[in-house]
């Protein structure tokens, strides 16, 4: 049986992930260009884990500068085959207070010209994305978050806007009056490419203010929302920590074989640097001619 492999993507706050063990920093290579920064890669609770800081060590990118694809094609070249996506988000909801958690089932895609897919230069993939998070992955997040002490909110609808301004008022209204849950600035288009790769992908949505819809209130400040998300980081590395060692070896869900029959392209029309580039996504398609 292989050994499970699990990624996680820290966002604002989370730039490290306490009790690794045999830890060691690993730069990859990738046809799109360097990730946001090295890998680190160790065992927690006895599983294989790769860690990467999302804007980089420092917080040197802006959510449309991070490179997405390759950060998530350095993930499956490193094996992993689940990743814990950790985000910092506005409520858009009452009931979804800051320092609350949602596990996320939904996407609204607001971002503007960030490149979406691996695919391309010759080959045409078509993944399906009506359900875009792994409910296997979701659901053991989320039964962690509670037992764990944390707010959990199961399902909600993230909305990706472009940033890196908040929104304005009127925008926020709108997007409420869409039934959007919380709203952030950088999960899209990780989770598409993350399907496009075969890797099981799951939210933890960390609340770390009301947006500006809530007018009684205060707009939104860097400084509440620094303080939030302190707490909300702490219960996000406790709920990675209890979730591990529950993610199971083999995987029952369909994102392990999300690209089969999706390849629309005549295998004998890509061209080999294209085959070669993304053979470790589609080369055991193309090899079996299940490419269509």
């Amino acid at each position: 049986m292989a050994e499970k492999t699990i990624g996680v993507i820290g966002g604002t706050g989370l730039y490290e992930i306490e009790g690794l063990e045999k830890v060691e920093e690993v730069e990859v290579d990738t046809p799109f260009g360097p990730p946001s920064d090295n890998y680190i890669v160790g065992t927690l609770e006895g599983a294989r884990m790769v860690f990467l800081s999302r804007h980089g060590r420092g917080h040197r990118f802006l959510p449309s500068e991070v490179n997405y694809r390759a950060n998530i094609f350095g993930m499956k070249k490193l094996g992993v085959d689940h990743i814990i996506s950790v985000s910092a988000c506005g409520s858009m909801k009452h009931e979804i207070e800051p320092g609350h958690i949602v596990v996320i089932d939904q996407f609204i895609d607001r971002t503007k010209g960030r490149p979406s897919t691996f695919y391309g230069n010759g080959i045409v993939v078509h993944v399906a994305f009506a359900d875009p998070i792994c409910k296997d992955l979701a659901s053991i997040l989320y039964q962690c978050g509670r037992e764990t002490g944390a707010v959990m909110h199961m399902g909600g609808t993230y909305l990706c806007m472009e940033g890196p301004q908040f929104s304005t008022r009127a925008e926020s209204h709108t997007y409420r009056s869409w039934g959007v849950d919380v709203i952030g600035m950088t999960n899209v288009p990780e989770a598409k490419l993350a399907r496009e790769a075969e890797i099981c992908y799951a939210t933890l949505a960390l609340s770390t203010d009301y947006d500006c819809w809530r007018e009684p209130d205060e707009d939104v400040s860097i400084d509440s929302i620094l303080t939030i998300m302190k707490g909300n980081v702490e219960r996000a590395k406790k709920i990675i920590r209890a979730a591990v060692p529950r993610i199971p070896e083999k995987r029952a869900c369909a994102c392990a074989t999300a690209l089969q029959y999706t390849i629309i392209t005549d295998p004998a029309m890509i061209p080999d640097s294209v085959k070669a580039d993304l053979d470790i996504l589609v080369g055991k398609y193309l090899d079996k001619g299940e490419a269509e």
